[in-house]
């Protein structure tokens, strides 16, 4: 018997999500009204498919719920798939939105009298752990992770470490608290996911939004 239940996809707040409606749009992905609506506490939405419901929730945890099942599929920044590294997850489309990267940063004074190529150990703030400790155990470098979860440019200027690992766009943020990049660690982009075992349970359904998707990022490149 047919899966009565409907697909849940699992999209982040903010910035990626502006990004992302025109490729929505263009996969014929279309949540309700209330979506829309700055002032709407809803998080779960219907869209024009009777069959697929929208949730809205924080970048970091769209990751956590496609991979434990409670949504099937979602749009997740790749830096986060990195991070929580969940094998239930398969990343078919790279969406070509929520293009930053994910930087090693000090203090300019620090910054021009440092070599890289001679650390040993370090100590970074970060909110990714994981990749940074993966990034530096490949150059031998023993890195000393403390979690944050925001405001990542104050930790070197108020003493809690020398360095800071975090996510950089323009680099206006990391300007204006006196800091520089000084090693790049990986170019980041949203990815369509989904759930692997959804995709096995549900091959048809999956992967006709799976090319509904990359339907759309071809038809933005070749615009």
């Amino acid at each position: 018997m047919p899966n009565s239940d409907p697909l849940i996809l699992a999209v982040p707040k903010g910035r990626i999500l502006k990004e992302l409606l025109p490729l929505m749009k263009a996969a014929d992905l279309i949540p309700e009204d209330a979506f829309f609506d700055d002032k709407c506490r809803q998080l779960r939405f219907a869209t024009n498919h009777a069959d697929v419901e929208i949730i809205r929730v924080r970048s970091f945890d769209v990751a956590t719920f496609v991979a434990f099942g409670a949504a099937h599929f979602g749009v997740a920044g790749s830096d986060v798939i990195m991070e929580f590294d969940y094998p239930e997850i398969y990343a078919p489309v790279d969406l070509d939105i929520g293009h930053c990267r994910i930087a090693v940063a000090a203090p300019r004074k620090l910054a021009e009298k440092d070599d890289p190529s001679q650390w040993s150990h370090i100590r970074v703030a970060t909110k990714y752990p994981h990749i940074t400790q993966t990034h530096f155990e490949a150059r031998g470098v023993q890195a000393e992770c403390i979690k944050l979860n925001g405001a990542m440019e104050l930790a070197p200027n108020l003493g809690l470490c020398r360095r800071i690992v975090d996510l950089v766009s323009s680099g206006a943020t990391l300007k204006a608290n006196d800091l520089v990049e000084i090693e790049n660690i990986a170019e980041i982009s949203s990815r369509f996911i989904v759930n692997r075992a959804t995709q096995k349970t549900q091959p048809e359904v999956i992967n006709e939004w799976i090319a509904r998707f990359q339907s759309a990022v071809d038809a933005k490149k070749n615009a």
